[in-house]
């Protein structure tokens, strides 16, 4: 193998301390075990998540124990309609500086490791498109001058279904800008038993650090080693460019379909995956186990398709039922036996 790629003893010392995140985060956040996997998987492939789900299901839970067991500094803003754009990447003031007055930038909320963007389908589009430029570049720029954010960066947002009252819409831009849109599932009864014996109401779950800031900077440079195989690669490819209109069956009825973002973002995410499960290459198994939440919020269905009763997510899974993993024509003696 290439020595640019991730060796064994890298993947096996990167296992160890994603194992300790893995349970550290089940007991912040009963019954949601597949929900923190995917979290991690983010977080490690340098990603931004959004979270979807009713209010009270332990979203902001989530997020607050995430940046303790990373021991990653944390801001968080409460997304509310009279938000404005200057409140999250900050204001130039006017300041006396060597007997002059001009104005100096004073940085805002999103210069953190990790920004919690807490309910952020309730501020106007405006608000949330200030995010765009940090969350692609991971810099700002007020008044002409760029500001780079600290290393590492991310955002963690959830978001309350469109259907309940005073939620805008994200602008596409900035959806396909999360590498997973997670949703986030009610408890069930014997979950809800074991919260309600083990938390008591406003009390927060005690979480302590497990992994350091630089031991998961070191996780997150394995992960990008870790080897794409080109069969991998071109089955990605080839399921992204199904979700365009005509270029599958199952893509009938949408209008947009995912861009080459979408492809990186799946690539990223199936190393992470392979390395969270102790394996030095990205596999068919991590691309379709992760298609869902990386493509859901980034096919775009049309009015009559949506009348219909179809979903975004119902396309994808129809995506991967009809493209095969491997391109390959049938050999040519196959063809004359048959």
């Amino acid at each position: 193998m290439n020595d640019a790629y991730a060796s064994d003893s890298e993947i096996q010392s990167a296992s160890l301390p994603v194992d300790a995140l893995r349970r550290t985060l089940n007991e912040v956040l009963f019954g949601q075990s597949e929900l923190i996997e995917l979290v991690l998987c983010g977080v490690i492939a340098r990603g931004h998540v959004l979270l979807e789900g009713l209010p009270g299901l332990g979203k902001t839970e989530l997020v607050k124990g995430l940046s303790k067991a990373l021991n990653l500094t944390t801001r968080r803003v409460q997304f509310t309609p009279d938000l404005l754009p200057g409140d999250i990447t900050g204001n130039p003031v006017l300041q006396e500086v060597d007997g002059k007055r001009e104005f100096v930038f004073q940085p805002g909320p999103v210069f953190t490791n990790l920004l919690l963007a807490d309910e952020i389908n309730r501020a106007s589009p405006k608000t949330q498109s200030a995010l765009l430029e940090a969350m692609q570049e991971r810099r700002v720029t007020v008044l002409g001058q760029t500001h780079t954010l600290p290393d590492p960066f991310f955002v963690l947002a959830t978001q309350n279904p469109i259907e309940l009252e005073g939620t805008y819409p994200l602008p596409e831009a900035q959806v396909d800008r999360f590498l997973f849109k997670l949703e986030v599932l009610r408890n069930s009864a014997a979950t809800l038993a074991k919260i309600v014996t083990q938390r008591e109401l406003g009390v927060e779950p005690q979480v302590t650090s497990v992994v350091t800031r630089e031991a998961f900077a070191l996780i997150q440079a394995t992960a990008r080693r870790i080897f794409l195989p080109e069969i991998v690669a071109d089955y990605i490819a080839r399921i992204v460019d199904a979700t365009h209109p005509g270029q599958s069956h199952a893509a009938l009825g949408v209008r947009f379909g995912a861009s080459p973002r979408a492809a990186l973002s799946l690539a990223a995410a199936s190393k992470a995956r392979a390395l969270m499960h102790g394996r030095p290459n990205a596999s068919f198994e991590d691309v379709q186990a992760l298609a869902l939440p990386v493509l859901n919020h980034r096919v775009l269905l049309d009015y009559t398709a949506r009348m219909d009763g179809k979903t975004s997510a119902g396309v994808v899974r129809a995506i991967l039922a009809e493209v095969p993993v491997q391109n390959l024509a049938t050999p040519r003696t196959l063809k004359e036996a048959a």
